[in-house]
């Protein structure tokens, strides 16, 4: 008797999701959207609620408000996290989040998945050092899973989760910005 394998994904959801819109790649177009508002200093929210997708407009069942600020040491009130931070809360997520989908697709249990995000910045470019980089020079990624599967399986679970995480696609490739004043 086998135990059916529980880490809250729905795969067939997800698969039934990639057959249909094999057929209709229009409804896979999807435009995610941040508004952000500067309160004061270098401090600012940022409202997520709307997105387009599936052809129409979408919302998520609630409003998420995210604040951004920098920390005291850069003379600033610390209110949130630096925008350079929430690069490493979406990596860290969406990796995180690949990895409960793909171990339950394989049939893996999950009992603890936990992610350690580090991004080494100097910051000298951002202020003003144009021979210094604006961005992270690096970024290492440490997971700690508890699972019943054995360290190769676990290890394809992490390169699959790479693979195809939206996330850490866009941080590895070029992806073009439009920035405009209107």
């Amino acid at each position: 008797m086998s135990t059916a394998i529980e880490n809250g994904v729905n795969v067939q959801a997800l698969l039934d999701a990639r057959e249909a819109l094999a057929s209709a790649p229009e409804a896979a177009q999807f435009t995610w959207r941040a508004s952000s508002k500067w309160q004061n200093g270098v401090h600012s929210t940022t409202t997520i609620q709307n997105y387009f997708g599936l052809g129409e407009e979408q919302s998520h069942k609630t409003e998420t408000v995210l604040d951004a600020d920098h920390p005291a040491v850069f003379a600033a009130e610390d209110n949130g996290i630096t925008p350079i931070e929430y690069l490493l809360v979406g990596l860290a997520s969406c990796l995180t989040a690949g990895v409960a989908s793909v171990a339950q697709n394989r049939g893996i249990q999950l009992r603890s998945v936990e992610a350690t995000v580090e991004g080494n910045h100097d910051v000298r470019g951002i202020l003003g050092d144009a021979d210094v980089r604006n961005g992270y020079n690096d970024i290492k990624v440490s997971f700690d899973i508890d699972a019943d599967a054995s360290e190769e399986d676990i290890e394809a679970l992490v390169a699959q989760s790479q693979k195809r995480s939206a996330v850490f696609d866009a941080l590895t490739n070029p992806t073009e910005i439009t920035v405009a004043v209107v």
